[in-house]
This record gives structure tokens, sequence and C-alpha cells, in this order.
């Protein structure tokens, strides 16, 4: 049996979108569950395109999210070079091949020429003008060093077909293909031909990419069959979509990969949601380590319907894995983000995120969570209706001097002997609990939601401010 060898062929034209992740991904678990290879092969001929760093980009994302390709640029391999603009020779030599064999051939034609042919929009399609030429007309402009490009033959009748993995059978008009340039005047090829060069020549058994390629590779069908190479296994997967009606789009400013790790969102989670943007596991496992995604991973799983990109889908399986870590795991990546917030410095780095580990999603929530222990602005009274607590400002009225009295007591400020005192007070005021602790909370926080409650919001901000901050706020309630 053939081993199975992928290929992620990403341009070097920035941040890594969530959907050429995801081509990744997919090709990485799939030759892995196959026991393949992965191969990592950058197309960087369009070098208007081109950002400087963003070959660093691709490899530090994908080593960032486990993906580990077996040959690249950078770590070599049998079929290099693996960057398309040390490739310029081979290129050349296939072109000139295919159009030997009838696949292709030169054109001659000027930019002028070029551009009558469209119409008020600017839409034009090539006339084969120059396929008309005799050889010895091609060999005396070849002779006098005319610029040309070498473009594709595709018949004028007939259609290509081809099965796809995801989406079945696909069959598409040749009428509706132009003969596309292939090797561009300046030597370098077009995607459309390097790709395919490029897949045969290393090897590659199956091509995953994009959906936007199935009208487009039956003209790349026409180049294996004109060189009697075997086609490749296609899997085209749907597009990622940011709600019903637009795609996910870097172009656009939608979120990368790097946006999401510059948030806090836990890597393994974004790479864990990325795998279920299109694919579903036997099991409908949704929390996956990469290790288990190797082990599950199966083309039945892959679906042709658009993923639309859930950000509290992606929050909560973040949290989860949040909350599974080891606390000196969750400090190591959570220390930066706590940094950012007011009460940095002012309290107990751990106590802070023992705190919030388990309240927390993202990371970049926790300045939020916490920041409230130095920002204390007017309450609004509508903060102490609770339906469920059977709390409201009348209620506050009542307890706050009354906690004030019961905390002043104190002689030990802690977690424990303030929520005692506190449900103590409850009973004395013939309260529920819950109308006094939420009551206590609010006045301390002045916020509907903290990570944590009254008694340890309390300890957090000490016995001197606890009271002072319960004063302000029974004096609100009085105006």
């Amino acid at each position: 049996m053939k081993e199975v060898r992928t290929r992620f062929a990403p341009s070097p034209t920035g941040y890594m979108h969530i959907g050429n992740l995801r081509t990744a991904l997919y090709g990485y678990l799939y030759a892995k569950s196959q026991g393949g290879k992965f191969i990592l092969r950058l197309e960087d001929t369009d070098s208007r395109r081109y950002v400087e760093g963003a070959v660093q980009i691709i490899y530090d994302t994908l080593k960032d999210a486990g993906i580990v390709y077996d040959e690249g640029p950078d770590i070599g391999g049998n079929y290099g070079p693996y960057i398309q603009s040390e490739r310029a020779a081979i290129y050349k030599e296939y072109a000139e091949k295919l159009v030997e064999l009838g696949g292709a051939y030169y054109c001659f034609c000027d930019k002028e020429r070029i551009d009558s042919l469209k119409d008020e929009n600017g839409v034009g399609r090539y006339d084969k003008h120059c396929l008309h030429l005799s050889k010895e007309e091609i060999a005396e402009k070849l002779a006098s060093g005319v610029p040309y490009v070498i473009r594709q033959n595709v018949p004028e009748e007939g259609s290509g077909s081809y099965d796809d993995l995801v989406y079945g059978h696909v069959s598409v008009d040749f009428k509706d293909i132009e003969d596309g340039v292939l090797l561009k005047s300046d030597g370098m090829p077009t995607y459309n031909f390097a790709n395919v060069v490029d897949d045969h020549l290393m090897g590659i058994t199956h091509v995953i990419r994009g959906s936007e390629y199935l009208s487009s590779t039956p003209k790349y069908n026409l180049m294996y069959d004109a060189f009697g190479w075997e086609r490749p296994v296609y899997i085209h997967l749907p597009p990622i979509m940011k709600n019903a009606h637009e795609k996910l789009s870097k172009r656009n400013g939608d979120a990368s990969y790097q946006d999401l790790v510059a948030k806090g969102y836990i890597k393994e989670a974004i790479v864990n949601y990325i795998a279920l943007l299109g694919w579903s596991p036997k099991s409908n496992q949704e929390k996956m380590t990469l290790r288990e995604l190797e082990e599950h991973f199966s083309l039945a799983g892959l679906n042709k319907s658009p993923s639309i990109f859930d950000e509290p889908k992606l929050r909560w399986l973040s949290g989860e894995y949040i909350r599974e870590m080891s606390f000196e795991q969750f400090k190591s990546l959570a220390l930066p983000f706590l940094q950012k917030s007011k009460a940095y410095g002012k309290y107990e780095e751990d106590k802070l995120l023992h705190l919030v580990q388990s309240r927390v999603d993202v990371l970049e929530d926790i300045p939020s969570k916490i920041d409230f222990l130095e920002e204390y602005g007017p309450i609004d009274s509508a903060l102490y209706f609770n339906k469920k607590m059977k709390s409201d400002a009348e209620i506050a009225k009542t307890v706050l001097p009354a906690a004030a009295k019961a905390l002043e007591n104190l002689s030990e400020f802690e977690n424990a002997p303030i929520y005692q005192a506190l449900v103590a007070l409850a009973q004395e005021l013939g309260m529920k609990n819950g109308q006094v602790l939420w009551c206590v909370r609010i006045a301390l926080t002045a916020r509907e939601n903290t990570p944590g409650g009254a008694s340890e919001m309390a300890e957090l901000l000490g016995k001197e401010r606890c009271l002072s901050r319960l004063a302000a706020a029974e004096q609100a309630l009085s105006v």
C-alpha cells in the first residue's frame, strides 16, 4: 500500500488565518492517522503579496499548535527544495514539456492586446490567439527574445469530472475554464501550475484544500492526464463562516490564530475547536487533545456544510482546559494578563490567581474580574435586586449597617470567619443567607459579577477597606 503523503502549502502573506490552520491540521491529522507523512511547502511565487516575516509566522504557528511536519523548508527532506521560488528551473522544464505534449502553448500577446479582450467591467477571456501560431513563428519569436507566457490549452468542448471525498462527483464544463497562464513572463509559475508539478514530484497522495478550488481542479487534472501522472485523491473543505452570510476572512480583519492566543485563549483549546469546524468524531466527544485527535480523526467525519465560527463555544472549551490545568500551569500562562490588572502588585499573586482560575474562560478576562479591588464607583441601587435571593435596595438598608458592625468585631479577618459572621447575621435578622451575602457583595464590589462570594471579596479587600466600602454603600442608599 502506498504511503499517505499530505501537504500544507501556504503563501507567506501575514498571520495564520483560522481556515489555513484548519487545512494544515486536517492534513496533519489524516497523515498521522494513516501512519503517513505531512509536508510543509511554501508557495511564495507571488512577490506582490509577500509579507516580511510571514515565513517565520508559519513556522512558529505550526510549532505552537503542535502540528509537526515531517519535511519542510527549515528541516529538509528528500523532495526539496520546499520553497517554490527556489524551484523555477523545475517549473520551466515541465512547462516546456507540457507544450510539447499539447497541454500548453506559448503566448506572446502584449498587455495592450490582452486588455483589448476585456469588456467595460474589466472582464475578458483569452481567445487562444497564440495557439494557432506555426512552429516557425514560435521559434522566431523565441529566438528574437519576444516576452512570452505559457498558457494552458483547455479543450473548447466537453467537461472535466472527478470524485471528491467530501463533495462527491464534481463536473465542470471546459467552456467555463479559461486558458490560464501557467508560467509568467518572469519565469515564475502561477499557483495553478506549481501546485500540480510540486504535488506530483513530492509524491502527494491526498490534496486537502478549501472548497474554492473545486471548480479549478478539472484544469489541474488536464495537466496530470497530459503528463501521464496519477491524479491525487481530492478532499475539499467547506468554508468557515463568521455568520450565515459572510466567510471568515483575514482580509476582513477576522481573528487569526495569533490574535486568539494574544487574547488568552488556551492554545490546545483553539486547535481542538478548529478541528471541530467541519469534522465530527464518531463518539461526539468535543474536548480532545491533539493526541486524541490523531487517534480519532477520519475522513468519514468530514462534512460539506459550511461551519460557523462560534466564539462562545471556543470560550467554553478554553475554560474547560483552564479548569483542568495544574495551578502552576495556569499561573505561568495567566501572569502576563494579571500584570495588566490595576490590582497587580497590591495583593498576593497566588491568592488572586486561585480566585480566578475556576472563573475565567479566556485569560484576557482576568483584569476585568479583579479590577474592582482598585476601582470602586457609585453603586447602582438596582444591583441589590435579585429575584432568586429575594433581595433589593430596601433589604440592603437593613443589612449593610448590621454587616459593618458584625465584621468590625472580628479578630480574624479571613474567609471562613467572615462567612460564619455573615451567616449568623442572616439568622439574627431573620433573613435568608443569600439576602445578606448578596447585599454585602454588591456593597463591597459595586459589581453584579465577581470572582467569588462576599466573604472572599471581604478578605481580599481587608478589614479597613471593607468597612469603608460598607459605610459608603450605606450612605449612598440613604441619599
